[in-house]
Parts: structure tokens; sequence; C-alpha cells
């Protein structure tokens, strides 16, 4: 697993320097074109987990064989999350703004990977003392547990925190009790008929990106590049991070109200 992880990083951090030199017009790298067709490194990837994934299958555990196969995973894993966005997509989106999701997903790989490297068992198996994971029931709960947490923080929205929360426990139970953000499947569901749940929820997120947005844009663009500027279109103007719109402002109270359509 550390092999994996220590040859994914490098695969990844490496390609990364390539393709910036290969769009700067720097260093002897040039794009793979063989007879017109761009050949994306997800290729040659796809290929490398392949020949790890089976490699590792195959192999004796500790031995030689298992440990190779081990890097030749993670190199390829690399390369295939670098361009995640491109599959995503199916589309050359790599320099787009589509493509910082290929960034976020790898340093959100690497960091579930690394959790799970420093003792981390996943759905909360880890907080159990060795007599509680005698009883097979109690795992199954625990884990059955916070597996649904997971699921309802996904729900909401939440993708990152119930990725996480899979590992660590208590944080998927953080993102099923919180608000869920707008636009998920939870607020479309629930928050039709509740206007100030909806306004609040608006609000919550609008305040948590613009104190996270630019902050993670500049560690992605630190470590993958800057994205090509947007054209902004007259239709759709940017959105503006400094302060929410009119459509988030907390809708009234009447006195007269009865309680139950006050949410």
């Amino acid at each position: 697993m550390l092999l994996a992880l220590v040859s994914f990083v490098t695969s990844f951090l490496v390609t990364r320097v390539i393709t910036r030199m290969i769009r700067a017009g720097r260093g002897p790298f040039k794009n793979v074109t063989p007879g017109g067709l761009h050949i994306h490194h997800v290729v040659p990837g796809v290929i490398l987990v392949i020949i790890g994934g089976f490699g590792a299958i195959g192999s004796a555990r500790n031995s030689f064989g298992a440990a190779l196969s081990a890097v030749i995973f993670g190199l390829g894993a690399g390369l295939v999350l670098d361009e995640f966005a491109l599959i995503l997509h199916l589309d050359d989106v790599y320099w787009s703004e589509q493509g910082r999701k290929s960034v976020e997903i790898v340093v959100v790989t690497a960091a579930v990977v690394a959790l799970v490297l420093g003792g981390f068992v996943p759905f909360g198996v880890n907080d159990l003392t060795p007599e509680e994971r005698q009883s097979r029931g109690l795992v199954v709960m625990n884990a059955a547990g916070n597996f649904c947490l997971a699921l309802i923080a996904l729900w909401k929205g939440k993708a990152r925190t119930a990725l996480f929360g899979v590992v660590i426990p208590f944080v998927a139970l953080v993102g099923a009790i919180r608000l869920a953000r707008p636009g998920s499947p939870y607020a479309k569901r629930f928050y039709v008929n509740r206007p100030r749940a909806r306004a609040k929820a608006g609000l919550r997120a609008f305040h948590h990106d613009r104190r996270w947005t630019r902050r993670r844009r500049r560690f992605e663009d630190f470590i993958g590049g800057a994205p090509d500027p947007r054209p902004v279109s007259p239709a759709q103007p940017a959105v503006s991070l400094e302060k929410p719109p009119a459509s988030l402002e907390m809708p009234p109270v009447s006195p007269e109200q009865p309680p139950e359509q006050r949410d």
C-alpha cells in the first residue's frame, strides 16, 4: 500500500510537471500524436493499472512481484486520475475549469489511502476495542451504521464528507445531521415546501464556499496548474463570492403563521 501510494503521488506530480512544460512550450516534451491522433496519458495509465492489478492478485504476499505490481498499479492510477475530468466529461477539459476535478480527486484519493495506511479502518471499525471486535454482530452493526451515515451525507450533496466518513468515525455523522447542500437530491426532496430551510442551506453553502473555494483553487493551481481563463458570457455572469444573491435572503416569519409552516 505504501509503495502504491508513493508511486501514485509521484506519477501524478511528474505528469503535471511534464504537461505544464508542454503547455508552456518548454523542454523536450511533446504531445504523443501518431498519425494525428492525440494519445492521452490515461491510455497507458489504464494498461498499467491492469498489469499492476492482475500482477498483485497473482503474486505471493510480501514478494518482489507484489511490490513491483503495487508500484506499477500506483503509476497507472496516477496517470488515469490525472485525466479523471476527461473521462467524466468525455471531452478534453484538461486545462479548463472542469479539469480541476482531476486535481481534487487525486488529492482526496491520496488522503484517504494515507488515512488507511495510518491505521484507520473503513466504516469505523477502528474505534472498537479488540474485545468488541470479537463480536461479529457488533462489528457488522457498527460498519452498517457508518455506511448508512455516509450514504445520507452523500444524499445531502457532501461527497467529500461521505468519503472521509467511511474511514474516520463521526465525520459522516456530522455530514448527515447538518443541512443539505442546495441542489442535492435531499434538498430537492425535503426543502421544496420549506423556504426558510432552503434559504438557510443556501446561505450556509455560500459562506462555506466564500471561505474555502479560493484557498482550494490556489492549492489546486499550485500543484496542477491554473486552467485557461474562461470567457464571461453576458447571459451567464460570473458568480460573486463577496455577497450572497438576493434569492438566498431569509423569508420573514409572520406571527399569524402556523408553527408547522415556520420551517
